[in-house]
């Protein structure tokens, strides 16, 4: 409804003419105009050439001083000038693409008193990148790593500075073992070169097998002296070529990627034995928390279980990364219990950024939201590090459309800072990206809403994981063919039957409630005060369960997949009327988005909706829209794309 009447409100204000020139998404939000006109003076490098390109306004001083936090700077007016200042050239960086920002939105430059400091040294981003140039979850094209164009990879600098990231791991996590390879290192320390002016770090992920894989030895196992041995002259030949090299991430024993348990050893001593050789170059190891087997009574127990004996074994420089919630990014699900549970060792937050779940670069949907939900259960200060699965290749547009740009922007942004609020960045993002100001308030309410829309016209009230085999894109609980693993199956999570919907997790099933504190254990645990919106993530619900709306639990099933196509249309609406007021090129690719989407959505709902009444037996209630598919005929639709690839659109019969 709040999108409908901004929608009608910027009719009434009348309609002008839109910009003619092609806008192709290529600058992000970085489309400052070249200037040429201020005088900067102070510290050399790239803070100066940034100011010295961009600014606008009143002469900018760059000074360095010792005291102020590691990337963290100061702004302030003095004497008809604006004065940086900051303890690093990164930490100047910052501060200038702060100042560039001011102006990008608008924002008074007089009387400026500003400081900041990130709330984590680490910011990083994941590439899922492969070595033949594929992207793993990537829907933006391929790789910008494999063959790495200056021009490119400036921009990127450019770009992952001017919101504060300051590392990128440049390969899949399922990671080949000639990443390592001399020649992939050498690769590696060109990418490193050109990110270095921009304060960014790389990474390398790292297959636990290189010692056998590439090194000829018989074992990988991190007690062995040989492999020690190994891993120590592997890391040396690594700081020989990229002396500010960041560290290695790990992915080990989970879908079957090797690891320190092949060896009977545990997660502690492999992370442990990586991280004494990368010590004495200052390195880190991320050690994933992402594990779990098909033996396991509950997939969400999986990494609780595995980790938590180990709490406080790790070595100073092992940080473990852990996915936001207990699964694997699903629209919506709890945060992972590890988070609270974990006391005596560092961990950081994984996010994905790019939309493995989330209708991949077809759907509108900002991620904002689900972060800031995130951190209102875990407090940002019990973390060390953040780091965000990238949506980046090498599309025109780098993340396969437009309004997913915001999700890299919104990641580096609270990276940087957790406090600021979902409307605050999609603001400063739209400002940044669009001309006519006219779209803002419209726009940004689509982008506030659309996170729940999803959650909506895909799993509401606490469904999860039943999305379409191998490439998750689109509705497919019945998925289950034989011989498969169960927990890569969706009836493993939705569990639907006579009685009713959702999986069990309360201590009469797999118990995974018990891992949360007492009060939220206590209140999953209870089916009458679990969240309505995680309702079938802990429970097992019954087709008549009365919920808080009066309805039936089946009825408001109905109605919340509904309610999400509703929604859809009426963003494809609103956007509609922007015409006037965006580029043709955007406009068109925007729309033509949405359109799939709004279509994905009507799939979505009646997929499920006549897929779950063959066990709920029940009639789809006379105020909900009815179904226009046929099951039958969705049953036996596939979209023919790998993971690696966008679809052009989804059920199109």
């Amino acid at each position: 409804m709040r999108i409908l009447i901004s929608f009608f409100l910027l009719l009434m204000a009348g309609w002008s003419t839109a910009a003619t020139s092609g806008e192709d998404g290529s600058r992000l939000w970085l489309r400052l105009d070249t200037v040429n006109t201020s005088t900067i003076t102070g510290i050399k490098g790239t803070a100066m050439t940034e100011l010295q390109t961009y600014w606008k306004g009143n002469p900018v001083v760059l000074k360095r001083q010792k005291g102020i936090a590691k990337d963290g700077y100061t702004i302030k007016s003095q004497d008809g000038k604006i004065v940086i200042t900051a303890a690093s050239d990164a930490g100047l960086l910052y501060g200038a693409y702060h100042l560039l920002r001011l102006q990008q939105t608008g924002k008074s430059c007089d009387m400026l008193d500003i400081r900041e400091q990130p709330a984590y040294d680490l910011r990083i981003l994941n590439h899922w990148d492969n070595p033949n140039g594929t992207v793993e979850r990537g829907f933006a094209g391929h790789s910008i790593f494999v063959n790495p164009d200056p021009a490119r990879m400036k921009m990127y600098g450019r770009a992952n500075a001017s919101v504060g990231i300051n590392g990128t791991v440049l390969n899949n996590v399922n990671a080949k073992p000639e990443a390592l390879s001399t020649e992939s290192l050498r690769k590696a320390k060109g990418i490193a070169d050109q990110l270095r002016p921009y304060g960014i770090r790389v990474y390398l992920s790292i297959n636990f097998a290189s010692p056998i894989k590439i090194g000829g030895l018989k074992t990988a196992d991190p007690l062995d002296g040989d492999v020690i041995h190994w891993w120590k002259d592997k890391v040396n030949e690594i700081y020989q070529l990229i002396p500010d090299f960041g560290g290695f991430l790990v992915k080990a024993n989970s879908e079957g990627e090797p690891g320190p348990q092949d060896f009977g050893r545990s997660h502690a001593d492999g992370a442990n034995m990586l991280a004494g050789v990368l010590k004495p170059h200052h390195g880190m190891v991320m050690w994933r928390a992402f594990v779990y087997n098909p033996q396991s009574s509950d997939r969400a127990n999986q990494a609780y279980e595995e980790f938590m004996p180990l709490d406080g074994q790790f070595a100073d420089n092992v940080i473990i990364q852990i996915k936001n919630g207990p699964v694997d990014f699903q629209p919506r699900e709890p945060y992972s219990p590890l988070f609270t549970a974990m006391q005596k060792t560092p961990m950081m937050v994984e996010f994905q950024i790019t939309q493995e779940y989330l209708g991949a670069a077809n759907h509108l949907v900002y991620l904002a939201p689900m972060w800031k939900e995130f951190f209102s259960f875990v407090e940002p200060g019990s973390l060390k590090a953040m780091t965000g699965v990238a949506n980046i290749g090498d599309d025109t547009n780098w993340c396969g459309h437009h309004f997913a740009q915001a999700n890299w922007y919104a990641f580096g942004r609270l990276a940087w800072n957790p406090s600021l609020t979902s409307e605050q960045i999609a603001d400063e993002w739209l400002r940044q990206t669009f001309t006519d100001k006219r779209i803002i308030d419209p726009v940004k309410q689509i982008m506030l809403d659309s996170r729940e829309a999803a959650v909506s016209y895909m799993m509401p009230l606490g469904l999860h994981h039943i999305f379409a085999g191998t490439h998750h894109y689109g509705p497919e609980p019945w998925y289950s063919p034989k011989g498969l693993r169960a927990d890569w199956t969706p009836p493993y999570y939705h569990r639907a039957d006579s009685i009713g919907l959702g999986f069990d997790r309360t201590l009469k099933g797999s118990a995974n409630v018990k891992q949360y504190p007492p009060k939220l254990c206590s209140l999953y645990n209870d089916i009458n005060t679990c969240p309505e919106n995680l309702l079938t993530w802990f429970h097992h619900v019954p087709w008549d369960f009365r919920m808080k709306s009066g309805r039936t639990f089946w009825d408001e099933l109905c109605h919340m997949y509904d309610d999400g196509v509703r929604q859809t249309r009426e963003f494809l609406a609103v956007w509609d009327a922007m015409q006037p007021y965006v580029d043709p090129q955007r406009f068109d690719e925007v729309q033509r988005k949405l359109r799939i989407q709004t279509r994905d959505a009507v799939w979505w709902r009646d997929a499920c909706l006549l897929y779950f009444q063959t066990f709920s037996h029940r009639p789809i209630p006379q105020d909900v829209e009815h179904p226009v598919h046929n099951l039958d005929e969705m049953m036996q639709f596939r979209i023919p794309i790998t993971m690696y690839e966008n679809p052009e659109s989804g059920y199109n019969k």
